[in-house]
């Protein structure tokens, strides 16, 4: 989990926003897999909600400074 994180802090706010809109609708498709009953691996879902907070939450500190 660290080397996500010090990977993602090395990239510009564009690149991040890139990557949160990404990371959004990884996070939709899954939602509608799990809808569907087809979802075969639900961390998944959890992993992609705690890589968004990570994206917006180094969008929020490059802001800040």
């Amino acid at each position: 989990m660290g080397k996500r994180i010090a990977e993602m802090q090395d990239l510009n706010p564009e690149d991040l926003s890139q990557k949160l809109q990404g990371l959004k609708r990884q996070m939709f498709d899954l939602r509608m897999q799990r809808a569907e009953g087809k979802l075969t691996q639900p961390h998944q879902l959890r992993r992609a909600r705690r890589d968004v907070a990570r994206v917006m939450t180094l969008l929020k500190q490059k802001a800040k400074s």
